[in-house]
């Protein structure tokens, strides 16, 4: 019989992996026996392999999160972004970057097609326009993160509410990828509806990723209402 090779699992089993199945803690995902040979562990509470996504192409992870399958969102992010494989605080900063750009250039789609901001005639006005809406997009994800926050403090379960802000704007930004999409109009004009189907798709995958269940979905509801008014009522912040 083969010995069980422990080198770097003993890191790993100090890790909060979790069963991708359902959700339960799990010390490791696989055992290594030797360079190429491992064994998936099964689940102490479903008996269940507890994340089959270590044998699985990138593609058919990526093809699960656009189908919102939430074992695939357990998988990213219980038991893929762990700080051995990761640096964590600069990929955290840098999606809240890409995040807050695109919000940005969605409400400068919207108010250049409301006509609300026309197209700047120098760099000054440019600077001032842009100036609005970043402020316009902070006071709207600023609202979005407390309703969500507080939310899901008062209504979920001590087991499933999320412990830190980090931890849960961190699921929010990467289930927000739909918003990528944003970046086609920069080549083909399309109408304004486009971007709402986009925030339906990014509400339905920001619910899946945060449990999925329904209180959740009212929550995540709520708390893109609140941003949504907010950002549409942006002239009771920012007085031109």
């Amino acid at each position: 019989m083969a010995s069980c090779d422990t080198t770097g699992e003993a890191e790993r089993t100090t890790t909060d992996f979790r069963c991708v199945q359902c959700g339960f803690p799990v010390k490791t995902l696989y055992i290594q026996y030797s360079p190429g040979n491992i064994r998936l562990v099964k689940c102490g509470n479903c008996k269940a392999v507890a994340d089959g996504y270590i044998e699985c192409e990138v593609m058919i992870l990526i093809l699960d999160l656009i189908l919102h399958k939430p074992k695939a969102y357990r998988h990213v992010f219980y038991n893929m972004f762990s700080k051995e494989t990761v640096n964590f605080e600069s990929l955290f900063w840098k999606l809240v970057l890409v995040y807050g750009m695109l919000d940005i250039y969605k409400m400068w789609v919207l108010s250049t097609n409301e006509k609300e901001y026309p197209m700047p005639v120098s760099f000054t006005s440019f600077l001032l326009e842009f100036g609005k809406m970043l402020t316009g997009a902070t006071f709207g994800n600023l609202i979005f993160l407390c309703v969500l926050f507080c939310g899901t403090r008062k209504l979920l379960s001590v087991a499933t509410r999320f412990h830190g802000w980090k931890q849960m704007l961190f699921v929010v930004v990467v289930s927000s990828y739909f918003k990528i999409f944003l970046l086609a109009m920069m080549v083909w004009e399309f109408p304004s509806s486009v971007i709402l189907i986009i925030d339906i798709f990014v509400l339905s995958s920001n619910t899946v990723a945060l449990k999925g269940i329904v209180r959740c979905l009212l929550v995540c509801a709520l708390a893109h209402g609140m941003k949504f008014f907010a950002s549409q009522n942006k002239a009771f912040v920012l007085q031109s």
